[in-house]
């Protein structure tokens, strides 16, 4: 069973930083595309950003240019840097794993989401 912890949430002013990390469980990381997705309230759950196994990104945009996926497979890490946060980032942030299985199909994990509140 895979577990997806994150981290690194909490409050901070507009114009700030902070950086979120998501902690996988077993040796999966190698094989699987990662991603952040964010949920507002009363909104649906967006795609932020992902990084695949061989370290392809992409970014929705309106992040680019502000937050930068990254990961590291040997501590089993996937991380997301965020800066110049503005208001409307405010959000739950949840850390996805996508990993594909022999049937040719993909396993999708969720972490239990982080709160990101960016103060004006």
């Amino acid at each position: 069973q895979v577990q997806l912890v994150e981290s690194g949430g909490g409050l901070v002013q507009a114009g700030g930083s902070l950086r979120l990390s998501c902690a996988a469980s077993g040796s999966i990381l190698s094989r699987a595309t990662m991603s952040w997705y964010r949920q507002a309230p009363g909104k649906q759950r967006d795609l932020v950003a992902t990084i695949t196994s061989s370290g392809n990104t992409n970014y929705a945009d309106s992040v680019k240019g502000r937050f930068t996926i990254s990961r590291d497979n040997a501590k089993n890490m996937v991380y997301l840097q965020m800066t110049s946060l503005e208001p409307e980032d405010t959000a739950v942030y949840y850390c996805n794993a996508k990993i594909p299985t022999p049937r040719g199909t993909n396993d999708m994990y969720w972490g239990q989401g982080t709160q990101v509140t960016v103060s004006p």
